[in-house]
């Protein structure tokens, strides 16, 4: 997506770039002897070319049913009261988000990751687009299961995206061609495959974006007949969104509006050929100086040329790029939403997980994304920009946040509404007040509807309002609770108003809290509903009684009956927060609140049936993942999770996950007390989270290992009177080590991670020596120098050096970039690996180390360090020795000591560049370290 030089409203350069939390660079030194380690059987979302998906077919893809979304899109979706006097109910709301690090290694059922990107402000959009695609892993990519599941649950639309890069980033032209190659009889191959994904996964379609230069106007027929079949075969339940950068001529020229250029990827006669479009960022700006350019006034005749057309202007989405500065950059909403009138046309957001990318923590994200999306009063229902900090106080091309602009929708009507304020990920679980796991955890899949409004907490009183966020600290079900904070007493009754509603109002009708809090008096927190035909009034209601729940009768849960009010409509649910004495620091977690039928109780679901494990993958011995598979239980209408746990050898149930498919991958578990089997536990939840009967399967463990011996040095070249620092590296299971030093002090150590110093100058020996009870591993190497030379250290040996490699992106990604210690540049090469950096030191040297500065080190994501890779020395340049191996590599940085050697050439050769499946090299720095 193309950038524009800005103009009248902000004179900063924008700049494509990923933002991410930088992870600590550890020490590593060379390895040597290496624990084994297995692939594990995680399954990852789809992602493709247009000529690997011709071959996809879910019948042979294992990972294709992890990645089905079980959330059917909610359709009755409905506006209410609108809180903020200055949102557009007309407008809708699209974002491209990218809500994985990278296009590969997208889990389909979560992680074991607490700080994840798990968005929830779904109430101000309308579609989500799951963003990637990258030249180096696949050009096509379907949304992850979890995304689809938690997109439907709030009545969103998902999209996959088909993205076709500029030449720069390594698009190619041919790509396009395959997407776009035809049949006989005039049909689309990969259109059909498109739709295929889409229907099996359970997505609503997909985001096109063709800007690989060098086109024709034939090309750009094409494409145009490419959506029409689409549109042909999709059927009404599927949609084709269109990202304005081809043109009618075939070039890729960004226009900023609908216009007689692009007019014909939107709408051709009659003949609907997208269902939307997605203006890029430019019709934000015009040279009111010098008259350069004009993208305003195209922008403004938009809805004009859309009425033309017979389509509605709120089609098009007037792009914004919060990529790189988020809610710190300008944005021109005058004209997008023109005051006094209706918006011009709709809003689509580039990237707002900025949010997420520019966070170091998950409070941290939490804050941006309130911002983002609630704006700078804290309060959905602020109507003006005053509210802003400092200088862009009233500044109309400030952030105000999307609620100031766009009205949110609420998905909660029907008779029955549950809610744990689950925000989809955790610290731990609970299961009804129990906790039943005490790791880190996300999936968005299992996150609730969370409240509508963030927040608007109103005293009733002189006094100060409490505060209400999430807590991942206590949660009644699921990884956090719904927490209110503050003093409390009789000058600051507060209600916090929550969710929009449209729940009729029945005989049967209850309210239910759940609910724990430090105050003395119980019952200091109450119930508010709004009816339709009466929304500025709340009536509140506190539960006559109040009984404990959850694990040792920490909770209070309380009800009421509504029949009193049957006939009418509940528009709103607040809760209030009251005390007839002082509370200090007054605490309260909200664990559940329901709306539920009395007489509809669901049906306790019955066991699963087929249980069984369909694939094991074991590490090292000790650890081991499995691949469960079941089949529903008889009459599982009522089924709305499967709990799935594991069973530890003193019988203990431990939670590993939850899933809305009978499918689920569990995770890495480290086998305990040596177990010969583990047992795992299906168990089925219904809608109102009342457990079914457990089924249950086990798998056995491989025999015990002895140990596998390995260990580094943090250097293996010093002067005499120095010393080595060694570390342990053996396998997991090692109980004991002995080490041999000869020339060192001290000459032998039972420590895991000695220090020895060596006093006197000549190579030596080290060994190590793994022990258990099973048997004993030995490695033995030639590793230390000890020579007066190195007194002065060592130095880069690499550094500005003459690179030669296999292939390259372009001249700024060329390999002298590698080699000229500036860790903002890299050499970067796509294509099949492996890739090849060769580097001519200019004579002969000796080298003792080597350090390669991966994706991390200079601020790309962790996904993309570079995974397998080997180093290798020639004296020639022509018959080279392996000096440096490794197959598992996940850090930013790398550092790997070597037995002193003599070499004028050194090679990495990237065999796996990255941890997915990205096949793009990016190495930031290789160092080679020894003697001048």
């Amino acid at each position: 997506m193309k950038r524009v030089k800005l103009n009248y409203f902000t004179k900063t350069k924008w700049k494509k770039r990923l933002m991410t939390a930088a992870g600590a660079m550890l020490l590593a030194g060379v390895i040597l002897g290496t624990p084994g380690k297995a692939e594990a059987a995680q399954p990852h979302s789809s992602y493709w070319y247009p000529d690997t998906l011709l071959e996809w077919s879910p019948a042979t893809d294992k990972d294709a049913a992890f990645n089905r979304g079980t959330v059917k899109l909610q359709k009755d979706r409905f506006l209410g009261e609108i809180v903020n006097p200055n949102a557009k109910p007309e407008a809708k709301v699209i974002a491209l988000s990218s809500m994985f690090p990278s296009t590969s290694g997208a889990p389909s059922q979560g992680s074991e990751k607490f700080h994840t990107y798990t968005f929830s402000f779904w109430q101000y959009i309308d579609k989500l687009v799951m963003w990637g695609g990258s030249a180096g892993e696949g050009l096509i990519v379907s949304p992850s299961a979890d995304v689809i599941d938690a997109a439907h649950k709030n009545g969103v639309s998902v999209y996959g995206t088909v993205f076709l890069p500029q030449t720069e980033h390594g698009g190619k032209l041919e790509w396009m061609h395959d997407l776009l190659q035809q049949r006989e009889d005039g049909t689309f191959p990969v259109a059909d495959k498109l739709v295929e994904a889409a229907r099996y996964y359970g997505f609503d379609g997909w985001f096109i974006n063709q800007e690989t230069q060098g086109a024709s106007k034939e090309d750009a027929a094409d494409m145009q007949r490419f959506l029409a079949y689409l549109q042909k075969i999709k059927g009404s339940e599927l949609e084709i969104i269109w990202y304005d950068s081809m043109i009618n001529e075939g070039n890729i020229k960004w226009q900023g509006a609908l216009t007689d250029k692009n007019q014909m990827f939107f709408q051709n006669g009659t003949q609907r050929v997208s269902d939307s479009m997605f203006l890029d960022f430019r019709w934000q700006y015009k040279d009111e100086v010098n008259g350069k350019y004009d993208y305003v006034t195209p922008y403004l005749n938009s809805p004009m040329k859309a009425n033309e057309l017979g389509r509605s202007p709120y089609d098009l989405f007037a792009g914004i790029d919060v990529e790189a500065n988020g809610y710190e950059g300008s944005y021109n909403w005058p004209i997008l939403f023109p005051d006094g009138k209706k918006a011009t046309t709709s809003l689509g957001i580039y990237r707002p997980d900025w949010a997420f990318n520019s966070s170091e923590t998950n409070e941290q994200y939490m804050d941006k994304e309130e911002m983002f999306w609630v704006g700078p009063g804290g309060n959905p229902s602020v109507g003006t920009t005053a509210d802003l900090d400092g200088a862009k106080a009233g500044d109309p091309y400030a952030w105000r946040g999307i609620a100031y602009d766009i009205a949110d929708k609420s998905v909660i009507s029907g008779t029955e509404f549950i809610t744990h304020f689950n925000t989809g990920n955790g610290h731990m679980f609970a299961v009804n007040g129990k906790v039943m796991r005490e790791k880190d955890w996300s999936n968005r899949s299992l996150q609730d509807i969370l409240p509508t409004w963030r927040w608007i907490s109103e005293s009733g009183g002189t006094g100060k309002a409490l505060t209400p966020d999430f807590d991942y600290t206590k949660s009644y079900y699921g990884g956090s609770s719904l927490k209110v904070t503050g003093d409390l007493s009789s000058d600051n009754p507060t209600q916090v108003k929550l969710y929009k509603t449209n729940i009729p109002v029945a005989a049967t009708t209850e309210l239910s809290l759940i609910y724990q809090d430090n105050a003395a008096v119980e019952g200091a927190v109450q119930i508010g509903v709004s009816f339709s035909d009466a929304p500025e009034e709340t009536v509140f209601f506190q539960p006559k009684k109040w009984t404990t729940a959850g694990d040792e009768g920490s909770w209070k849960e309380g009800s009421v009956q509504l029949n009193k009010y049957k006939g009418r409509t509940i528009s709103s649910i607040s809760l209030k927060f009251v005390s007839s004495k002082p509370v200090a620091g007054y605490e309260a977690f909200i664990g559940e609140l329901a709306v539920t039928q009395k007489q509809d109780k669901a049906k306790q679901p019955k066991v699963v049936t087929g249980l069984k494990v369909t694939e094991n993958d074991f590490r090292d011995g000790i650890y081991g993942d499995a691949r469960l598979a079941w089949e529903a239980p008889k009459d599982g209408s009522d089924v709305q999770y499967y709990q799935v746990y594991r069973v530890k050898p003193d019988g203990a149930y431990e939670l590993m996950g939850m899933t809305g498919n009978t499918v689920y991958y569990v995770p890495e578990m480290k086998r305990l007390n040596k177990e010969t089997a583990t047992k795992m536990v299906v168990i089925p939840v219904n809608r109102q989270y009342e457990q079914g009967k457990p089924a249950s399967v086990t798998f056995n463990w491989p025999a015990y290992p002895k140990p596998i011996a390995a260990f580094e040095a943090d250097r293996t070249l010093i002067a005499p009177g120095e010393s080595v620092q060694f570390t342990d590296k053996s396998s997991e299971v090692t109980e004991g080590w002995v080490w041999s030093f000869p020339g060192g002090e001290p000459s032998s150590s039972t420590e895991q991670n000695p220090k020895v110093t060596y006093k006197e100058e000549g190579s030596f020996e080290v060994t190590l020596k793994a022990v258990n009870e099973v048997g004993e591993d030995v490695v033995k190497r030639q590793m230390i120098t000890v020579t007066k030379e190195a007194a002065g250290g060592v130095s880069d040996l690499a550094l500005g050096k003459k690179a030669t490699a296999s292939s390259y992106v372009n001249e700024k990604e060329a390999p002298p970039f590698a080699l000229d210690g500036d860790d903002k540049t890299k050499w970067c090469a796509v294509g099949d690996a492996p890739h090849t950096l060769t580097v001519d030191l200019g004579a002969e040297h000796k080298i003792s180390e080597f350090v390669i500065k991966h994706a991390e080190a200079g601020g790309e994501a962790a996904a993309f360090n570079t995974r397998s890779f080997r180093i290798q020395l020639s004296m020639d340049g022509e018959n080279w020795t392996d000096s440096v191996q490794v197959t598992d590599n996940a850090k930013g940085v790398s550092k790997h000591a070597i037995a002193l050697t003599s070499a004028r050439y050194a090679r990495l050769v990237v065999e796996k560049p990255t941890q997915g499946g990205d096949t793009a090299a990016r190495i930031y720095g290789f160092e080679v370290m020894g003697l001048k």
